[in-house]
C-alpha cells in the first residue's frame, strides 16, 4: 500500500515547481515560437494568394486589352479594305468613263470621216457619171 508521508507532499510540491519552471522556461517560449511561425506561414500563404489573385486580375485585364486591340485592328483592316475597294471603284469608274469618252470621240470621228467620204464620193459620182455618159455617148 502507499504510504503518505511528508516526502510525498514534498515531491508533489517539487513536481509542481518543476512543472511551473518548465512551463515558464521551456514550453511557453516554444509555443510562442510555434505560434509566430504559424502566423508567419499564414501571412505568407495570404501574400501568395493575394499575389495570385492580382496576377489573375492583371492577366484578365491583359486579355481584355489584347482582345480590344485585336478588334480594333480588325476594324481598321476592314476600314482600309473598304477604302481600297472604294478607291478601286473610283479608278474603274474613271477608266470606264475615259474609255466611253474615247469610244464616243472615235465614233464621232468615224462618222465625220464617213460623212466627208460620202460627200466626196457624191461629188465624184456626178463627175464619174458624166465621164461615163460622155464615153458611152461618144463611142456609140
Amino acid at each position: 500500500m502507499i504510504d503518505l508521508n511528508i516526502t510525498f507532499f514534498i515531491q508533489l510540491v517539487n513536481f509542481f515547481i518543476v512543472l511551473l519552471l518548465l512551463n515558464l522556461i521551456l514550453y511557453k517560449p516554444i509555443r510562442g515560437m510555434l505560434r509566430k511561425r504559424a502566423e508567419i506561414m499564414n501571412q505568407k500563404v495570404e501574400d501568395v494568394e493575394s499575389f495570385n489573385s492580382q496576377a489573375d486580375e492583371k492577366l484578365k485585364t491583359y486579355e481584355k486589352e489584347l482582345e480590344k486591340a485585336r478588334l480594333k485592328a480588325q476594324e481598321l483592316r476592314q476600314e482600309k479594305k473598304n477604302e481600297g475597294l472604294d478607291t478601286e471603284k473610283q479608278i474603274v469608274q474613271a477608266a470606264s468613263d475615259e474609255a466611253s469618252s474615247i469610244l464616243q470621240s472615235a465614233r464621232e470621228k468615224a462618222r465625220k470621216e464617213k460623212d466627208s467620204a460620202l460627200t466626196a464620193l457624191k461629188k465624184q459620182v456626178d463627175k464619174f457619171a458624166g465621164n461615163a455618159a460622155d464615153r458611152i455617148l461618144g463611142k456609140a
